[in-house]
């Protein structure tokens, strides 16, 4: 005896769902495995290579796909194409314990590799690989937190190695040549000297020309003494924005 299949039923495994909830009703489409994120970053562009089918669902687990009558309701038109395209922008992802697992991966080798950027040994003024801090957020027991930008993880990690011995780590400093007109340089020069993690170099004559190296979140600070304080006659100029030994950088 055969088994009747409804013909509005199709089921679908292995798939990424997204979801939007839209006049009192569930509306789920069918995607490719990490193919939703690469497409709202504009990375992958062919539309086939993300949705399984160009169909709306009500349960795509279940196979149920929407009637016409609920579409028009909640988006104005049954064109399931057209809605798929919303519901893919605009909808709730819903991941698989793999997925998740291969997100949390990459963010967090998208977190150390900011922190490899950012940092460097203060004792020899070397970068650490990606790797290093890699193994040292591991040694600290570090965890991704998926409602915390990459950025702000970073400055997270930074301060946790900061305070363990696992690794001796450090803001890379930025070298900065700051220039103010004399009238101004006596109250300007001891307040660079407080922000500056080291004076390089500086000249009084005409003006106050002054090379240091500053924490780069200092900088804003510098720039705003310079505009008050000078009625922007001052300057700031960026000489480098990581001071490192040469030889361990790569392009």
């Amino acid at each position: 005896m055969s088994i009747f299949t409804p013909t509005n039923q199709k089921r679908l495994t292995n798939v990424s769902v997204v979801r939007m909830k839209k006049a009192g009703k569930r509306f789920e489409i069918a995607c490719y495995p990490n193919k939703v994120k690469p497409w709202r970053n504009k990375i992958e562009t062919d539309i086939d290579e993300v949705l399984q089918t160009h169909n709306v669902f009500i349960n795509v687990s279940k196979g149920q796909i929407a009637k016409s009558d609920e579409l028009k309701k909640a988006f104005g038109t049954d064109k399931h194409s057209d809605i798929c395209m919303e519901i893919l922008s605009k909808g709730e992802m819903q991941v698989t314990e793999k997925e998740r697992h291969a997100q949390l991966e990459e963010s967090f080798r998208d977190i150390a590799t900011i922190v490899a950027d950012k940092c460097v040994n203060p004792d020899t003024k070397r970068p650490y690989t990606v790797t290093m801090i890699e193994k040292s957020m591991r040694d600290v027991h570090y965890s991704v937190k998926p409602t915390k930008s990459t950025k702000q993880q970073a400055l997270d990690v930074i301060r946790k190695l900061r305070e363990t011995d696992t690794i001796n780590v450090a803001r890379a400093q930025m070298r900065v040549k700051v220039t103010a007109p004399r009238r101004e340089a006596g109250k300007i020069r001891p307040k660079l000297r407080k922000l500056a993690s080291k004076v390089e170099e500086e000249q009084f004559e005409d003006e106050l020309e002054m090379v240091i190296l500053v924490d780069p979140g200092c900088y804003r600070e510098i720039d705003s003494l310079l505009q008050s304080e000078t009625k922007g006659k001052g300057s700031l100029e960026i000489l480098s924005l990581k001071d490192v030994e040469e030889g361990d950088e790569k392009l």
